[in-house]
């Protein structure tokens, strides 16, 4: 595969590029055209690399990608799945270079989509296409690219219930997640799950001024950040009733197994420039990130924010409040106990309401699996050092519909690494780890049985 990288090398960033410069923001409804387009895009490379076919299939939401080559049912077959869409590039002026028009410097290609997820999915088109082109592959493989993981996947689960007997595989590869470190490579083997959810607190039923009605009306802001502020206490713990009660406390072998994971505190508090890390007690940095849920405020917004004063009370206030989830823990279940936990906790001088976006649920593998041990073993053999386990502590929630769905189990093979600083300004992807991707992920479809 070495060979054939360095062969089609310039190819492949002129390919890789093509997606890049599509500004495939799920989030925004003036950006439908350029979903379609990137999803045309990633037909045609799929059908280039060596698909028997590839298709664009219509939503409720935005366009699936699905393409396949298959071999016969003597063979095994690998689901892919990656996502087309990507974060707003906001705010545009804190990037170096145009987030569309993609950049090689510093040894990294740098644009939105870079590493989430077009440079990640990227790499399973090209380890495809080398083994079609070299007469390896030994697998049916099938591809399935969606365009609204950043958003939560609204229609996937829809679509793949519909569609179940063409998605039927025995395992769902992915690449859309990270790495310990270069030299200490990683492999998912689960994720958290999410619960996200909007506070509306509403006092009067106008903006007052601050003199006249100031100490006599309650102010939705103040009264929204005393319920926010209780959400968590001083231990670090969640305090809505219930919260824990499906949360699985691991064993301390378990926990020693997960600590083999090197993590250097100094490092990441210089990284993230903060003084300390804060949590909840008991935990290390690592286990709170990857065994323990938690919950953050998103945004928090009210009143006035322009330039200059202006002395009012506003008339609402809002919140939104994402939650981590470990598995066993159900995103419906934890989103109706934080609904009914915020009404409880509601004063009688405002009005509140809750508003539910998206979510999912977490997922374990077994890192005895045959899947996990050939992954392992490509990555061992590619990076000179065997991988250690991980738990992300990141969401792609629709892996455990897949998962539930398809009834197989998903194959964390990410690639990225914290430095490529995804959904924010200046995201990149080294190309160190663009090739070496390639390379494992062709390795696995050789080890996979």
């Amino acid at each position: 595969m070495k060979h054939y990288i360095e062969a089609n090398k310039d190819r492949f960033f002129d390919e890789l590029f093509s997606l890049l410069r599509i500004p495939s923001v799920s989030a925004a409804a003036e950006h439908v055209p350029d979903m379609e387009k990137c999803a045309a895009r990633l037909a045609e490379l799929l059908l280039e690399a060596g698909a028997d076919s590839a298709s664009v299939f219509p939503t409720d939401g935005h366009p699936v990608v699905f393409g396949e080559k298959r071999l016969g049912p003597q063979y095994g077959t690998v689901l892919v799945y990656g996502h087309y869409d990507v974060q707003p590039a906001d705010p545009v002026e804190l990037w170096k270079s145009d987030p569309f028009e993609p950049e090689i410097r510093d040894g990294a290609i740098y644009a939105r989509g870079a590493n989430d997820d077009k440079g990640q999915l990227f790499m399973h088109v090209k380890a495809f296409e080398y083994l079609v082109r070299s007469g390896k592959l030994r697998h049916n493989v099938k591809f399935i690219f969606e365009g609204e993981e950043e958003i939560g996947s609204p229609s996937l689960a829809a679509w793949a219930r519909e569609h179940r007997d063409l998605l039927a595989a025995d395992i769902i590869l992915v690449s859309d997640t990270t790495m310990i470190s270069e030299q200490v490579p990683s492999i998912n083997c689960g994720m958290r799950g999410l619960a996200y959810l909007e506070i509306k607190v509403t006092g009067p039923d106008k903006d007052l001024h601050s003199g006249h009605y100031g100490g006599a009306v309650a102010n939705p802001i103040n009264v929204l950040c005393d319920m926010v502020s209780s959400l968590i206490d001083s231990d670090g713990k969640i305090t809505v009733e219930g919260f824990y009660d499906d949360v699985e406390e691991l064993s301390g072998e378990d926990r020693e197994k997960l600590a083999r994971a090197p993590f250097d505190l100094d490092e990441y508090r210089k990284f993230l420039n903060i003084r300390e890390v804060k949590g909840e007690k008991g935990y290390s940095t690592l286990e709170r990130t990857g065994i323990r849920p938690s919950l953050d405020v998103n945004g928090i917004w009210g009143g006035y924010t322009g330039e200059g004063a202006k002395t009012v009370i506003p008339s609402e206030a809002f919140a939104k409040i994402s939650m981590r989830l470990v598995p066993n823990q159900d995103s419906e279940r934890i989103a109706s106990l934080f609904e009914k936990h915020i009404m409880a906790i509601a004063p009688d001088y405002v009005r509140v309401e809750v508003k539910r976006h998206h979510g999912g649920n977490g997922f374990l593998i077994p890192i005895s699996s045959p899947a996990y041990q050939a992954a392992s073993r490509a990555i061992g053999e590619v990076y000179g050092v065997e991988p250690v386990p991980s738990r992300g502590g990141g969401s792609i929630p629709i892996l455990a519909d897949l998962q539930e769905i398809l009834g197989i189990d998903p194959l964390l093979m990410g690639f990225g690494l914290e430095r490529d600083t995804i959904h924010s300004p200046n995201e990149s992807y080294l190309l160190s780890q663009l090739f070496r991707g390639m390379e494992a992920i062709t390795l696995f479809y050789e080890y996979y049985r």
